[in-house]
């Protein structure tokens, strides 16, 4: 079930919140824990490299690299667009919302990967890193963010005290996304001659999780569903992970489709 030939790496993701505002950022902070939560049952290690709060709570955007054995080959059973279905904490009318963020994942490359960046092909600006405070926030430019020309990525690194550093690691996730770029060019050029029609997993919606008016998690692709969703948000997701891989390596895995009872 992981035998691809990035399963075994580290992983980096990224979490963004749809559209939505405050509910989605929300939304995308409850998915950032509740993968925290997952890592601390593996074992695994992880590290925050940029976190950008939102406004009145919640994320606008959160990158993490997790290392572990197998983390990537997980992680991206867990790529696309989650659904949150709950009684708003912020509405005062207390109606039911339906909220969105998605999940992205690459693999942690080896620095020895093929992957040739060109200085002139980037725009490295710095800034002052936002965060909780403390001894070395806000006093110096140490934050940056890279641009790739070319593509029009954008990755930003806030989480050391260096310049430096942050820029190795801003440059170690632009490589990762490049590489990605790379591969599904390939992939959709072998598609196209092979005629092979592929699922579209990039972007599609994954999984729901629904707190009102009743209590179920359901993974859309496999329609693998567990009814205690707080143990889910909890990070007991390794039901839904396994599902999805069993049926990836045995060809069945069925096409995402929203739930119409809860639209």
């Amino acid at each position: 079930m992981l035998g691809g030939e990035h399963d075994r790496k580290n992983a980096i993701i990224t979490i963004h919140p749809g559209a939505g505002g405050t509910e989605s950022q929300d939304w995308a902070e409850m998915l950032l824990r509740m993968y925290m939560r997952w890592t601390e049952r593996r074992g695994f290690k992880r590290e925050m490299i940029d976190y950008q709060p939102g406004e009145e709570a919640g994320l606008k955007s959160v990158t993490l690299t997790i290392a572990g054995e197998y983390a990537y080959g997980l992680l991206a059973a867990e790529a696309g667009v989650h659904r949150l279905v709950r009684i708003s904490p912020f509405d005062q009318a207390a109606r039911r919302h339906t909220s969105f963020a998605s999940l992205h994942a690459w693999p942690e490359l080896p620095e020895d990967v093929d992957i040739q960046v060109e200085d002139k092909d980037l725009r490295i600006d710095t800034y002052r890193s936002s965060g909780a405070g403390g001894q070395h926030v806000n006093v110096t430019d140490s934050a940056v963010r890279i641009t790739h020309l070319p593509t029009g990525l954008v990755v930003s690194c806030q989480n050391e005290r260096s310049q430096h550093r942050n820029r190795d690691s801003a440059m170690k996730v632009l490589k990762a996304r490049l590489y990605d770029i790379k591969m599904r060019d390939n992939q959709t050029k072998l598609d196209q001659i092979s005629g092979v029609k592929k699922e579209i997993g990039f972007g599609s919606q994954i999984r729901s999780y629904v707190l009102h008016p009743y209590q179920l998690a359901k993974d859309h692709r496999t329609k693998e569903q567990v009814g205690d969703v707080n143990r889910v948000l909890d990070g007991d997701i390794d039901v839904f992970i396994k599902s999805y891989l069993m049926k990836k390596s045995s060809g069945t895995l069925g096409q995402a489709a929203p739930d119409e009872e809860v639209d």
